[in-house]
């Protein structure tokens, strides 16, 4: 599959919402790794996944996150990088059907900067060459880099699924620090990463979590300022609040919907939601979408 901005001229796709706030509404337990539900609650998963589908998302994204060598080692996880990712992965596509949405497998940042020495890019290579192979193996039709704050992690990332998959890849960074919240947790500018990921060969380009969809507007004009590759954006449901250790999403889809023409008008092709956002967002977001291409 070729993704390139012509696809997108005049057309907006809608992407699926959060992930492991979901999966924990529906009975997943919240001291579980997300990931592992691939396993232990596969109905659950798949169920999510159709949800969204159902919902108007053309893009489903993959229950695999944080599923690299070290997190699952660190969370003592019995089964392989190669099978916790293929199996989510699987579940996408049977949640996918043949409805003509795209499975984007999902890759996280690997919890350690290359910036402070903490880990190196010989150490890092197989950590994202493992994922992105099972993704890919499990019927991934992209790969989808999420949530990295940190420009050389991303680009090596990218570098890497690229290699190993062929698959088209988009990545998205969190844009959480400065005064207009257009700076990742590093410092890198919106417009910096923008440029680096463009000359790195990303297919899509993105912003996703973060502060929220009330804050993400000037990330997102930075990034489009900077490139005309096609823009992913999947902002939080507005920021939580930690109820009994607990982090609870109070933003209700119509207050999430009412931000996303503003977004429209900044040129964004494919919209979604990240955390604390679920289906009745998403199933907000493609009305507002519907609506504007009338």
């Amino acid at each position: 599959m070729t993704i390139n901005a012509e696809m997108f001229k005049g057309v907006v796709a809608v992407a699926d919402g959060g992930w492991s706030t979901q999966l924990q509404m529906r009975g997943v337990p919240t001291d579980a790794m997300a990931e592992t539900a691939n396993f232990t609650h596969p109905d659950v998963v798949r169920d999510l996944g159709r949800a969204y589908v159902d919902a108007g998302a053309r893009f489903i994204t993959t229950n695999t996150f944080a599923a690299n060598r070290w997190t699952l080692e660190r969370r003592e996880v019995e089964q392989s990088v190669a099978e916790v990712n293929r199996r989510g992965a699987e579940l996408a596509r049977e949640a996918v059907g043949r409805g003509g949405a795209l499975v984007a497998g999902s890759i996280g940042p690997s919890g350690k900067i290359l910036a402070v020495r903490e880990t190196t890019e010989d150490e890092l290579t197989p950590l994202f060459e493992e994922q992105a192979k099972g993704l890919a193996e499990g019927g991934a039709d992209l790969i989808v880099l999420e949530t990295f704050s940190e420009v050389a992690e991303i680009l090596l990332a990218l570098k890497v699924a690229k290699d190993a998959t062929g698959l088209p890849i988009v990545a998205s960074m969190s844009f959480d620090s400065g005064p207009q919240r257009t700076r990742t947790m590093m410092g890198a500018k919106a417009e910096e990463c923008a440029a680096a990921l463009d000359d790195g060969g990303a297919d899509i380009i993105g912003a996703n979590c973060g502060g929220g969809i009330d804050l993400i507007l000037p990330a997102v004009v930075a990034l489009r300022a900077a490139t005309e590759r096609p823009l992913w954006v999947k902002p939080n449901a507005g920021m939580p609040e930690l109820i009994e250790g607990r982090a609870v999403w109070r933003q209700t889809p119509d207050e999430f919907a009412a931000k996303v023409p503003t977004l429209l008008d900044a040129d964004v092709n494919i919209i979604g939601g990240c955390c604390g956002s679920g289906p009745e967002h998403i199933e907000q977001v493609a009305s507002v979408v519907a609506r504007r291409s009338k």
